[in-house]
């Protein structure tokens, strides 16, 4: 994979990555979803969806796309590209280098494919090299751990250095936004804790995307 030339355009201003509550009820969930996109400038919006049939879980995903699609944010699905095309999706987030390879030649050229869950360096690299539209650093395992914050930023600034595919950072408060940014993540992820207050925390993280050297 090709590295980032060493006389790079300026960077350009990271943005945010939404991710859902576990959904249910997309009927229920399209109000705090409607605050959160009209408070910031949003590029993603990852659907986490409860346990269910099939069916269910399409409709949650056709419900809730345009809503999201509508303010220029990519609708992706978590860990079922299966029902990526059927519910009108862009793309899906597979959490592993397992699953990703698994569901990257059904996913790819049409649809958006991202990879978190990177244990390792060389997983990361591997995932940029099968053609991962992102990879994500510092999202929880499914105990809810994730790395210490210190390596979380450290795999980020060797990834933007180097790597051309973006990176997503995981803040787990408002308060890591800021040094992710600074760290060189492209993208922010939102997670549970945003939801408490989805206009407000979206509005407050914006805050913090302005790149370091832009600030004065």
């Amino acid at each position: 994979m090709a590295s980032r030339p060493k006389q790079a355009e300026p960077r350009p201003q990271p943005r945010l990555y939404l991710v859902t509550p576990e959904i249910a009820d997309a009927a229920a969930f399209a109000a705090p979803l409607a605050a959160a996109l009209t408070a910031g400038d949003v590029a993603a919006v990852l659907l986490r969806l409860a346990p269910g049939d099939e069916r269910g879980l399409i409709n949650v995903v056709k419900d809730l796309a345009p809503l999201v699609q509508k303010h220029d944010a990519a609708v992706l699905v978590d860990g079922h590209p299966e029902l990526v095309a059927r519910g009108g999706a862009d793309g899906a987030h597979l959490g592993d280098l397992e699953a990703f390879e698994a569901a990257i030649d059904a996913l790819k050229p049409e649809r958006i494919a991202g990879c978190g869950g990177l244990a390792t360096r060389h997983d990361a690299m591997v995932a940029a090299e099968r053609g991962a539209d992102y990879v994500m650093f510092g999202d929880p395992d499914r105990h809810g751990q994730r790395p210490d914050f210190t390596a979380i930023e450290e795999r980020l600034g060797w990834w933007a250095e180097v790597f051309e595919a973006p990176c997503v950072g995981w803040a787990a408060s408002l308060a890591e936004v800021a040094p992710l940014v600074k760290a060189g993540a492209d993208f922010v992820a939102l997670g549970d804790w945003m939801w408490a207050e989805p206009a407000a925390n979206v509005a407050h993280a914006e805050r913090f995307l302005a790149l370091p050297e832009n600030v004065t």
